[in-house]
């Protein structure tokens, strides 16, 4: 299952840099994963301060 972040995300941008698969952009007010795109590497989850991002 794809990753997704949660609305604890402070919009810092960290995962986004991280993502192998560049699944990752930024939304209205939260970053966001396409989960089509997503490999579910985790490498998101690693680095967020927040942790925002999860295993839906």
């Amino acid at each position: 299952m794809a990753y997704i972040i949660n609305d604890d995300c402070i919009s810092c941008g960290a995962c986004a840099g991280e993502c192998p698969v560049d699944a990752i952009s930024e939304g209205d007010g939260k970053y966001v994963i396409d989960a089509d795109a997503c490999v579910e590497c985790g490498a998101c989850a690693g680095v967020c301060p927040v942790a925002a991002p999860s295993a839906e």
